[in-house]
């Protein structure tokens, strides 16, 4: 057989035909197709999505509420602060000692005469029975002396002894008396600083304050305890000169703890019959029963007293008007509109701001939230809120009496 060559080989296999020169432009042509099917797409979700309409145009949603027609009746409001009925600070009064112990934390209950605490006399105690000795040595004394002169008089009428001896010995004898006195009011002194080293409560109480430990070194008229009675509280308020005819004792008004958010109906159980001359202020407080102890003392408490007479008028929620003094702007709707409207007010009681009837109609839908966007004249898609409390003075006092008989 005859051997094939490289070069035979090569010249004897068939030619491949380039068939790759296809398919390169068939897929480069159906991905520019798929390019423009997808970028259309995208054209024309992002066309659906346009709003074609002007906003200006398109009504804004807003929330309104029905103005009510309610009596207003002016409150005069006092700011002032609820004082215990009786307070103590407890410290020493004559001696200056260290602390040796402290029985009370704020918070405890005690009754009078309870010990409180206690302070290291061992130095008056010392000193008081070194002045009680000394007493009874006089007292011996003054015996032995006046039975002398008891029997000088004696001697005197059988003309034994001299008139002068005799005055003499009862001179010895009164003044030897009178030492004795002034060493009974030393022991009587001495005695008060012994028993200022025992602290207890002036009466029956609170313990409010504690304002030493064991160890401290106290001098007379430091403050060591607060005790304080809380079965009575006393609101305290001032108000000016030109409201003494509206605060006399008997007066119906509203008392609200702000540290506790209550509300108590209360009457004016006093007033100062005249003003203070620096701030021109009447003084005037109202006693509180607070015999379960529910309020506390030293802290913030504002008076609610209606004046006058109660008037008609029509009542709008404050958070719906922009105020300036005696001004308030709101947006009141009729139909889909909305306008601007600027109103002189009545009053103000609690949340509401109250308007004469004959400038604000009961009824009047008045823009409560969504007026911030709002200008006068702009088209509204209104819903209505739910009806909101009145805050007339009358209510606040019926609603809180109401309250106060529940619990």
């Amino acid at each position: 057989m005859q051997e094939q060559t490289p070069e035979t080989r090569v010249a004897h296999e068939p030619i491949a035909e380039p068939q790759s020169r296809y398919r390169i432009p068939i897929i480069a042509s159906l991905g520019v197709i798929g390019v423009l099917v997808l970028g259309g797409a995208l054209v024309w979700h992002a066309e659906g999505k346009t709003n074609k309409v002007a906003l200006a145009s398109s009504p804004k949603p807003v929330t309104v509420l029905a103005a009510k027609s309610e009596a207003y009746r002016a409150v005069h409001t006092y700011v002032g602060t609820l004082r215990p009925w009786i307070e103590a600070k407890v410290g020493p009064q004559f001696v200056a000692a260290y602390v040796e112990t402290v029985l009370v934390r704020p918070g405890a209950t005690v009754r009078k005469g309870q010990v409180l605490a206690t302070l290291d006399c061992r130095n008056a105690s010392a000193e008081t029975a070194a002045i009680s000795a000394t007493a009874k040595a006089i007292a011996a004394r003054q015996v032995a002396i006046s039975h002398e002169a008891a029997r000088t008089r004696a001697l005197l009428d059988g003309g034994f002894v001299s008139p002068n001896e005799a005055e003499q010995i009862t001179a010895k004898s009164a003044a030897q008396e009178a030492e004795l006195a002034a060493q009974e009011a030393t022991f009587a002194k001495s005695a008060l600083d012994v028993s200022d080293c025992v602290l207890r409560a002036p009466f029956d109480g609170e313990v409010s304050l504690r304002l030493v430990d064991p160890g401290a070194f106290v001098r007379p008229g430091g403050e060591m305890i607060g005790v304080v009675d809380r079965n009575t509280v006393r609101m305290t308020a001032d108000a000016p000169e030109g409201d003494f005819d509206a605060i006399p004792p008997g007066t119906k008004v509203t008392v609200h703890v702000v540290s506790t958010r209550l509300d108590i109906p209360a009457t004016i159980t006093r007033r100062a019959p005249s003003a203070d001359p620096g701030t021109r202020t009447i003084h005037f407080e109202i006693d509180l029963d607070d015999s379960d102890r529910h309020i506390p003392v030293d802290t913030t408490g504002e008076v609610h007293v209606p004046v006058g007479q109660a008037l008609p008028a029509t009542t709008v929620p404050l958070s719906a008007v922009t105020m300036n003094d005696k001004k308030a702007t709101m947006f009141t709707v009729d139909g889909d509109v909305a306008h601007a409207r600027t109103l002189v007010e009545m009053g103000e009681v609690a949340a509401n701001v109250f308007f004469p009837p004959d400038v604000l109609a009961p009824g009047s839908m008045i823009v409560v939230e969504g007026r911030s966007l709002l200008k006068d004249g702009d088209r509204v898609l209104a819903k209505t809120a739910h009806a909101e409390p009145t805050g007339s003075a009358s209510n606040v006092v019926q609603g809180t009496a109401a309250k106060e008989k529940s619990q």
